[in-house]
């Protein structure tokens, strides 16, 4: 797949996450496979002019991190065009402009959903850093404000016209934050509103079956994944080989989830240190739980995870508590009254989610 003069291994995309999609859950995705571009959190352009050191941690990034594409917010033209610049300089692969964060503090200073509104003023915006970069420069966007002003396909329409590289849209208006259901219609209209540029779409791909669908119904160039890969970070290499090979992979054994969660830590602390690591990492563990089987001894100590040594015990004490519940391979026994309710939430379905959703994970920002 190619996105401007950027050509990719994989049409499977990471979704910006604000507050997940750091360095290390990126390393810790692509160890796993499938997944090529990854975007990172979104920057504030003027933070990152400023060289804020928040906004330069965002941006960090090694050599394994490749191709990476830094997501910008932001309204003043000039502030957008000097940002894409500087990350031009720093080697990274794409810029991508926010346009559909919903979250109202975003919105309020005409970035994120409310570009939506105002068609001419960001395609000139969009120009301004089209021109100023070598780099594709790629837009993220909502349906519209609200199911009344569905605008993406007239938005897309334009920047096309500017220039841009490609466009990523997410199946929901920003009314609807990650309430519902992805609209694959609406994603459709996008894709056909444009006459070149490769639209990817996003919203609700929990399973390679998802992703299929949203492929099959809306004729998009491929698919961007946020929650589900902090659900299921294998979620990438598995959608790989469903469309590649049309059979699904088995599912990771219980020592392969605790190998791939052990190293996501090992990177936290690596790149944050052992103390803001393994705090941050107080949001990440419970998540690896969640297919565990019984988790609930696991999870009331890992939120209050401070040392990477602590984590060893922990994890020592819950698989001494887990023992009689599992066989010689850390897998459930059939005849714990739990295994049936587990395996069946295990089980990967022919569904756009198995469930109605999955819950946003709280992060900096209280809807991302």
């Amino acid at each position: 797949m190619r996105i401007g003069s950027l050509e990719l291994k994989s049409n499977l995309f990471l979704s910006p996450l604000a507050g997940y999609t750091n360095l290390p859950f990126r390393l810790a995705l692509r160890e796993l496979g499938g997944l090529d571009l990854c975007t990172t959190d979104l920057v504030n352009a003027r933070s990152l002019l400023e060289q804020n050191p928040k906004a330069l941690k965002l941006i960090e990034t090694t050599p394994a991190d490749a191709p990476l594409a830094v997501q910008l917010f932001g309204s003043v033209p000039e502030e957008m065009r000097d940002a894409a610049v500087v990350l031009e300089a720093r080697g990274l692969a794409s810029v991508d402009i926010n346009m559909g964060c919903p979250v109202r503090k975003v919105c309020r200073v005409g970035g994120g959903s409310a570009m939506m509104t105002e068609l001419d003023r960001t395609a000139a915006l969009v120009r301004g850093m089209v021109d100023a970069v070598k780099i594709p420069v790629t837009a993220k966007m909502r349906l519209g404000w609200d199911e009344e002003n569905l605008s993406a396909p007239e938005l897309a329409r334009a920047l096309e016209d500017v220039g841009v590289a490609a466009i990523f849209v997410h199946g929901r208006t920003r009314e609807q934050g990650f309430g519902g259901r992805v609209n694959l219609a609406g994603i459709r209209a996008v894709v056909g509103a444009v006459k070149s540029v490769p639209v990817i779409g996003n919203g609700d791909i929990t399973t390679p079956e998802a992703a299929r669908l949203m492929l099959d119904e809306t004729g998009c160039a491929g698919v961007s994944i946020g929650r589900g890969a902090f659900y299921n970070p294998w979620i990438f290499r598995h959608t790989r080989e469903f469309l590649d090979t049309g059979t699904q992979p088995p599912e990771p054994l219980f020592s392969e989830r605790l190998r791939v969660m052990t190293r996501h830590l090992d990177l936290m602390v690596e790149v944050f240190g052992e103390a803001h690591g393994c705090r941050m990492f107080r949001k990440v563990g419970p998540w690896y739980a969640k297919r565990f089987g019984p988790a609930a001894e696991f999870n009331k100590r890992i939120v209050l995870l401070s040392r990477r040594a602590e984590f060893e015990e922990i994890l020592t004490a819950y698989l001494r508590w887990r023992a009689p519940f599992v066989d010689e391979h850390g897998e459930l026994l059939a005849r714990h009254r739990l295994a049936p309710m587990v395996a069946s939430f295990m089980r990967e379905e022919p569904a756009v989610a198995r469930r109605e959703a999955i819950p946003v994970p709280k992060g900096p920002v209280e809807v991302w």
